[in-house]
């Protein structure tokens, strides 16, 4: 049994088709700079019943100023307080970065708020109480917090912080297996980078991982994610067919 749905992080079309073409989208923007309340508000008046948004939080909790990814904020962070920014630091910086991540994650309607780490976020004993003093003081009501970790992770350290803060492991299932969670929740980077073009194989080792009685995630993020996404979907389609098949064969 699958419980799949399937989508592509950020709107890889044109909204009113993505809508018509995907149950659910990752919304992107959320991770560089916030979109106005309004703009969130729109797109959840816009999309048809049943429509499920899941969105990266903002930069300024997970990611310290010296991530490139900091040169897309609207208004550079000053220097004097560059070391009050990122890895979920207890300091009013990142809490207010969270207000304003919660605050849009709210007009949207988010089910899911993924928290990407960097590489250089490793398993140092700071981080991790960092990590345990944020998702223990935030109100997780109405959401779930689910947990990108990169840089050197155990296996162990991850299962054991995911159980304790109910945190949902997301990973790449094509590099590795989800430890923790009561949904999975994948996120497709390409197995050599962005230009990567998932192959068949590929795709039936991803259906094979979605085997199972958990919800779970599968969002595509490279280059070609549309047409990933929507081959993927097919291929599920197909599974789902078969299935139904063998039940009425059976029954008669």
């Amino acid at each position: 049994m699958i419980q799949a749905k399937v989508g592509t992080c950020g709107f890889a079309m044109g909204q009113q088709e993505y809508y018509k073409t995907f149950p659910v989208v990752e919304i992107q923007q959320t991770f560089y700079k916030l979109p106005r309340l309004s703009t969130g508000a729109r797109w959840r008046a816009g999309a048809p019943t049943g429509f499920e948004f899941t969105m990266k939080a903002w930069q300024l909790i997970t990611h310290e100023p010296s991530s490139p990814t900091y040169r897309r904020l609207a208004k550079p962070i000053p220097p004097e307080s560059k070391d009050r920014y990122g890895a979920f630091r207890p300091t009013e910086e990142v809490l207010a970065a969270w207000a304003q991540t919660r605050a849009f994650a709210s007009v949207l309607g988010a089910s899911i708020i993924v928290f990407q780490c960097p590489p250089r976020f490793t398993p140092t004993s700071e981080h991790i109480t960092n990590l345990r003093r944020f998702f223990t003081a935030i109100d997780r009501t109405g959401w779930q917090a689910a947990w990108e970790p990169r840089g050197g992770w155990t296996a162990d350290t991850i299962q054991g912080l995911c159980r304790e803060l109910d945190l949902i492991h997301v990973v790449d299932p094509l590099k590795e297996p989800s430890l923790h969670g009561a949904i999975r929740y994948y996120r497709l980077h390409g197995l050599t980078g962005y230009r990567y073009v998932h192959t068949d194989r590929d795709l039936e080792r991803l259906k094979g991982a979605c085997e199972g009685d958990l919800p779970t995630y599968c969002l595509f993020n490279n280059l070609l994610m549309a047409e990933d996404a929507v081959r993927f979907q097919a291929l599920l389609g197909e599974n789902a067919k078969a299935h139904r098949l063998r039940i009425v064969r059976a029954a008669r």
